[in-house]
């Protein structure tokens, strides 16, 4: 485990990178493949986004505390993740009303939409955005993401707590 400390910033730089990648294959979706987001893919937008800006912090706050702290909040953040994408993949795809649902209330009440709509409105229904790439919903491809970056976050946290 001593790589996982001693490459703890470059696996985070790679969990943000990733993060942020995956928003951007998100926007280039909506804004050019017209694949419009229900308010559980915009929730996962936002997780995204605190992983990708948790990871970052880690950068900066580079003690083993700090490490620690930050790969927590990632492994949290990436395990809410995991629980939208299910959710959404099993039971808000078949839905055909995403208003008033958990992510709906989440996103409505940080006020995101209306910063930044463009990234943050949801757009469509739960069944209209239930979409897939390659054959396989987005909401698996984002599940995905979501292990793989809980993984690099745990395996970075187990590092820093074996220093």
């Amino acid at each position: 485990m001593r790589a996982a400390s001693r490459h703890a910033p470059q696996f985070l730089g790679l969990a943000a990178a990733l993060a942020f990648a995956g928003v951007a294959t998100a926007l280039v979706s909506q804004h050019v493949y017209d694949m419009q987001p229900c308010a559980w893919c915009v929730l996962q937008r936002v997780i995204f986004i605190a992983i990708g800006l948790v990871a970052l912090a880690g950068l900066l706050w580079r003690t083993r505390t700090g490490t620690l702290a930050v790969s927590a909040g990632a492994v949290l953040l990436a395990a809410c993740g995991v629980a939208s994408a299910l959710w959404l993949h099993f039971v808000a795809a078949s839905s055909t009303s995403c208003r008033l649902t958990l992510a709906d209330r989440i996103v409505g009440s940080l006020g995101l939409d209306g910063l930044a709509p463009e990234v943050f409105a949801a757009r469509a229904s739960c069944a209209e955005a239930s979409v897939a790439m390659l054959g396989v919903p987005y909401a698996l491809w984002s599940l995905a993401l979501f292990v793989v970056l809980g993984a690099i976050a745990a395996w970075v946290a187990i590092g820093a707590a074996r220093r």
